[in-house]
């Protein structure tokens, strides 16, 4: 029981690892990308995509520490909360964003979800 325990964390650690060590390089490889997305009423557009790149890969590096663990993954939840307005910002208006399907607007907003909670179960630290 323990052993299937501690690998649906690991999974989880390897999918949230990913994901945003991945992301967060694509911040400096495409950041026009991300500045696309972002609501025309949050400012800084270039400067935040940058720092939330460096948050993101800096989170990542973070729950492979498992001394860290616990406090990358309230930064890297944090964070995911704080993307939330480009989500839903992209599902609003799918006229602007004519290359990605409207199915996928929605269907990101489930899998944001989901991500929420893959970070908080494999980050927490075990009592």
């Amino acid at each position: 029981m323990l052993s299937t325990i501690l690998s649906w964390k690991n999974a989880g650690l390897a999918i949230v690892f990913l994901w945003f060590f991945v992301g967060g390089i694509s911040h400096f490889t495409d950041p026009e990308f991300f500045v696309a997305i972002m609501p025309p009423w949050i400012g800084w557009h270039l400067e935040i995509v940058y720092i939330s790149g460096v948050f993101e890969v800096l989170g990542a590096i973070g729950i492979l520490i498992p001394k860290l663990r616990q406090w990358a993954g309230n930064g890297l939840f944090l964070l995911t909360i704080c993307v939330t307005p480009a989500n839903i910002h992209m599902w609003l208006n799918p006229d602007l964003f004519p290359d990605v399907p409207e199915t996928f607007l929605s269907v990101r907003l489930i899998i944001q979800v989901v991500l929420l909670a893959i970070i908080w179960r494999s980050t927490r630290t075990s009592t």
